[in-house]
């Protein structure tokens, strides 16, 4: 495991984070958190009573948080109690302050948004659209990113048909496919563009994504014709339908000159000073 510490600002305050390399999460000393919403002179006994009435109340998120050694205000490491993101917003759904509110209104919004997708999927691409303009995106780009979600929707939904499990299967057939188009395992294409959390094809040029698309949409051809009936079948279309879009990739830098697969992240691509913006 790659570990990687460093110190974030939460409301002017310090927060000591974590981020796991191999899991793939950031992870917040959650009595540094309790100090800033509540603002405490004793965090640690603020979290202990707090851990005790979650356990009461049947809750598993205290039993379930980690312990990890971070650097504390004397400059030793010791160890200290952290929750992923995940954990850490049920958390402060159960802390009373109004430094909280705020956390507490955005997750109840969230929550009713997505009962509303629920019930109209649509609603999702639109907010989808509107998350994206704000980020900066061009709308040609856009419609392509909704274009591969609906793509990719139609391969999960194969991959279900299949008995493919979510979660760790599906994270290795998309490696499957990914290495097998981009050159590059998933962990390492994101490493190449300087990711951690983000979301990778969030940070894929026009073509980066259209190749994607290619691959993935083969291989739900593939699948919808072979009808495979094991994981290692999956793993062998998945290899199929990479390696047409890979093929592909090669012989359009064979006829450019330049590599379609590159460093260059959303936040480069949406730069002034760049020529290759994301929408082109």
């Amino acid at each position: 495991m790659i570990k990687e510490t460093a110190i974030k600002l939460f409301q002017d305050q310090r927060v000591r984070v974590h981020w796991n390399d191999e899991q793939e999460k950031w992870y917040f000393s959650i009595i540094d958190v309790i100090g800033v919403l509540t603002e405490s002179s004793n965090p640690r006994k603020y979290w202990s009573v707090l851990k005790t009435r979650l356990k009461q109340e049947g809750s598993e998120v205290a039993t379930n948080c980690s312990r990890l050694k971070l650097i504390a205000s004397d400059g030793k490491m010791r160890l200290t109690d952290i929750a992923d993101t995940e954990q850490l917003l049920r958390l402060i759904q159960s802390i009373p302050s109004p430094k909280a509110e705020p956390f507490k209104v955005w997750l109840a919004k969230v929550g009713y948004e997505r009962i509303e997708e629920t019930e109209d999927p649509e609603k999702a691409f639109d907010r989808a659209m509107e998350t994206y303009l704000k980020k900066g995106y061009s709308e040609k780009w856009i419609n392509q990113r909704l274009k591969s979600i609906e793509v990719r929707k139609e391969l999960t939904d194969e991959w279900d048909l299949r008995g493919v499990k979510k979660g760790l299967e599906y994270a290795i057939l998309t490696d499957e496919i990914t290495k097998a188009w981009a050159g590059l395992s998933v962990k390492d294409y994101k490493k190449l563009k300087d990711l951690k959390k983000e979301n990778l094809r969030d940070n894929m040029t026009n073509l980066e994504l259209v190749l994607n698309m290619l691959a993935e949409a083969t291989t739900s051809e593939i699948s919808k014709k072979k009808e495979p009936k094991t994981f290692d079948q999956n793993k062998t279309i998945a290899k199929m339908g990479g390696t047409i879009a890979g093929n592909t990739r090669k012989e359009i830098e064979s006829k450019t000159g330049e590599n379609i697969v590159t460093s260059k992240n959303a936040k480069r691509l949406k730069s002034k000073n760049d020529s290759n913006r994301l929408e082109e």
